[in-house]
């Protein structure tokens, strides 16, 4: 009988940009990942390959913030600045969709409270606002605060998400002040490495930019942290041409 003992596998990986961020996750998860099927969540009965838990330093991030891609490589780009300036603006506002439960920027900037009233014998869906824009509240704590503090978070989840189909996949965005300048520390409970990382990353990256200039700091680093960062089994071959790879080297 094996008795060995198996332990989580973290990995941790120090980049300068986004685009270098971006490749070396792509060449680390083809080398360490861990495929799977997904039994409950998106593309449910898809294979994915997976990282059991990783986080990446991003010195610079506004430097590149989409990836570049090798001229004529035929692989199509994950994102782009059209896509990500876009993005911004999903980010900044609480707009949604009749369909979507939520919205990335709802939360950030106009998160409701939704439960159930019965009115006339009748179960009815409400929403309550709760008054709070995250981002502006940030802003004018370390504005009239001072930057001596640990209590700048800006939090997407709630308790309540885990009774949705498709709960947030990012969750958390802390922030500091430290050395003149503005960092993010962001938790992605779940990140689509290929399609999510590009423009995720590039839009937190405005929104930071956006929110230093607004304090009066400089624009500062990233990190990152993910316990399911993963690519679906439909790009492989895309992320094993971008790293010039030809098989797997599962960890």
């Amino acid at each position: 009988m094996n008795s060995e003992k198996i332990y989580l596998k973290p990995v941790h990986l120090e980049a300068f940009d986004l685009d270098d961020a971006w490749f070396q996750c792509l060449n680390a998860i083809l080398e360490k990942g861990h495929v799977y099927t997904i039994t409950r969540g998106s593309y449910e009965g898809m294979k994915r390959l997976e990282f059991d838990f990783i986080t990446c330093r991003i010195k610079e991030p506004g430097h590149q913030i989409i990836p570049i891609m090798p001229e004529g490589c035929g692989i199509p780009a994950p994102t782009s600045m059209d896509y990500i300036n876009d993005y911004l603006s999903y980010l900044l506002t609480g707009q949604k969709t009749e369909t979507e439960d939520y919205t990335y920027g709802e939360r950030l900037v106009d998160a409701k409270v939704k439960f159930t009233e019965r009115i006339d014998g009748k179960d009815m869906l409400r929403e309550m606002p709760l008054h709070c824009n995250q981002v502006e509240e940030v802003i004018k704590m370390y504005k009239t605060t001072g930057h001596g503090t640990n209590q700048a978070t800006m939090e997407i989840g709630m308790p309540s998400d885990i009774k949705l189909v498709d709960p947030p996949c990012m969750r958390l965005i802390d922030t500091r002040i430290r050395y003149g300048k503005l960092h993010f520390v962001i938790y992605f409970r779940s990140w689509d490495l290929w399609g999510g990382f590009p423009s995720n990353l590039g839009g937190l990256q405005l929104v930071k930019k956006y929110m230093a200039d607004e304090i009066g700091v400089e624009d500062g680093e990233m990190i990152i942290c993910s316990k399911g960062m993963h690519l679906y089994d439909y790009t492989w071959d895309w992320a094993k041409q971008r790293c010039k790879k030809e098989n797997l080297k599962l960890g």
